[in-house]
């Protein structure tokens, strides 16, 4: 038994001195501030895909991405997570959701920018370049508020099927005023817009819809009934929707106001309680007798609102390559400012060949996100060539970068050890977010179904992708054999092989890229493992010879 002393020392026996126990060692300090936009793959394929007007803008924005104020509110929009009220004090049905202050600036920088639909007002080549380079620093901050900007920017060339409500919302939606409350439409000075195709029955099989839609005798305009299952931010001010016309699955537009004022029948029923993702609102609204707009022909539906489905993935392919560049420079940060066995982390071989594999991956997606990007604005502007060649590498590039980001997200927070599993570090939110890009706007299957589709009944996309490879030919022998493999395997896929087909698709296109933009030691290392098989089944394997130091200097240029 331990005794215990009757009375405390005297000072005429002092204790012996002991050094205080809370002292901080060995921590990296705080990222922020930093910039965003320090990124060279971001800023070569900027110019190169003809937004090099926007480089300035771009420079500015990531400086305010990176900022304490904007991390902040990025960390506050996710802590204090949106609240649905569907009734007032007095009982009324509002169906309202109210979102932290944090929320609304993040929104509002977003809109100002030209990161929701203002491209489309913007007769500039590489306009919807710049929007995607702006997404990929200012998603630093924060990646909920990126669903209502990303259907706001889809939203406009679906609506264009219905030139009489083009005319009418199209500026709105083209603004960039960010105006939060639930008024009528046409009285705000720009609008929000969200989509909703999916139904708890069907998923992302949405010719199973069962929401019917009546006509009311007034031209174009019908009521509907029916449950949807997932739509994000049920406070957008209008909304594209799949339902049942009698002349089939149609498209329509569905206010959340009506033009007197009076508030459309859109009962949200709950808000999903998601793995990430956590600032923005997903929901379940429910419609009664609600007044829509058609969009396009009756029956027509998909067809409509493909060219939205178009846009959205592209977006998805943005916040994955976003997220694995945030993940990066964190650990980058903490490797440069922690030591282990004696030595800072970033200067162990081991730890360096784990970032820099980190950095390749990560140049790859911003690469092949921009060639996407430049793909979408010349397809806009009527180029053939172009518009085949989105039409599948956007379908390729959605099924490949998105499979990435949960692995490699994961590997970025194990640099940072314990402290990344820690919320504090900000890691495990980018780690949950991962996940939904691969499902959202159609899971991995979805696809690779859609690359065969293409393939099998859109010959010029099959054209648009080899002419693309082509441009590399000769460059790297083992790009060459994978090219080649690529084009022997083509006749024999079936349902069962979509996976690998498209898996080597991608690779294929982002090595050819590489290969023609990147510094050689860049390319080499991601020929060798990607396509030469001289690499392990897990980020840090790259093999002995690879330049670590030339691809770290150029994806982190503060680490040395």
């Amino acid at each position: 038994m331990v005794s215990i002393p009757a009375q405390s020392p005297s000072p005429s026996h002092p204790q012996p001195e002991f050094s205080a126990t809370h002292d901080v060692t060995n921590q990296a300090p705080p990222l922020a501030p930093y910039d965003a936009s320090a990124d060279q793959a971001l800023l070569e394929g900027l110019r190169r895909e003809g937004a090099g007007w926007a480089e300035d803008g771009i420079r500015r924005l990531g400086t305010r991405a990176g900022s304490e104020e904007a991390q902040e509110w990025g960390e506050l929009a996710n802590r204090n997570e949106p609240e649905l009220r569907t009734h007032d004090r007095y009982g009324h049905r509002v169906d309202e959701v109210e979102f932290h202050p944090s929320w609304h600036h993040l929104m509002r920088t977003a809109v100002a920018e030209g990161l929701a639909g203002a491209p489309w007002a913007d007769d500039r080549p590489g306009a919807h370049v710049a929007r995607t380079a702006g997404s990929l620093v200012w998603g630093h901050t924060e990646a909920g508020h990126g669903c209502p900007t990303s259907m706001t920017y889809a939203a406009v060339p679906a609506l264009r099927a219905q030139p009489d409500l083009a005319k009418v919302y199209e500026p709105l939606l083209t603004s960039r005023e960010y105006d939060p409350e639930l008024r009528v439409p046409t009285r705000k000075p720009g609008l929000l817009a969200g989509m909703g195709m999916t139904e708890k029955q069907g998923g992302s099989d949405v010719r199973s819809n069962t929401t019917t839609a009546t006509p009311t005798g007034e031209a174009g305009v019908y009521t509907l009934r029916g449950h949807k299952w997932f739509t994000s931010a049920p406070m957008c001010d209008v909304f594209l929707v799949l339902a049942q016309a009698p002349g089939g699955l149609s498209c329509f537009l569905v206010p959340r106001v009506l033009p007197d004022g009076s508030r459309n029948t859109f009962r949200i029923q709950r808000l999903k309680d998601k793995l990430g993702n956590r600032s923005n609102a997903s929901s379940e609204p429910e419609f009664d007798r609600t007044v829509a707009w058609l969009v396009g022909p009756e029956g027509r539906g998909v067809k409509t609102i493909i060219e939205m489905v178009n846009c959205t993935r592209l977006d998805c392919v943005t916040s994955s390559a976003t997220l694995m560049r945030k993940t990066l420079v964190e650990a980058g940060h903490h490797a440069r400012h922690r030591s282990a066995f004696g030595a800072p982390l970033i200067g162990q071989p081991l730890m360096r060949n784990v970032l820099a594999d980190l950095a390749l991956e990560s140049e790859a997606a911003t690469t092949l996100t921009l060639r996407l990007a430049g793909a979408a604005d010349r397809a806009v502007r009527r180029d053939t060539g172009e518009r085949a060649f989105r039409r599948i590498a956007t379908a390729v590039g959605k099924y490949w970068v998105t499979k990435r980001g949960p692995a490699f997200t994961a590997e970025a927070l194990e640099c940072l050890g314990g402290n990344g599993y820690v919320e504090e570090s900000g890691m495990p939110r980018h780690y949950r977010e991962a996940p939904l890009l691969s499902i959202w706007e159609g899971s991995g299957n979805v696809n690779a179904l859609d690359v065969l589709r293409a393939l099998s009944r859109e010959p010029d996309t099959t054209e648009a992708l080899f002419a693309e490879l082509a441009l590399a030919r000769g460059a790297d022998a083992r790009l060459d054999a994978a090219v080649a493999a690529l084009q022997n395997q083509l006749a024999g896929t079936d349902q069962a092989g979509a996976r690998r087909l498209v898996e080597r698709m991608a690779l294929a296109l982002q090595a050819s890229l590489l290969v023609r933009y990147a510094p050689h030691p860049v390319a080499d290392a991601f020929c060798a493992t990607r396509l030469g098989g001289d690499w392990g089944h897990s980020f840090g394997t790259l093999p002995a010879g690879t330049d670590q130091d030339a691809i770290l200097q150029r994806a982190l240029p503060s680490l040395d």
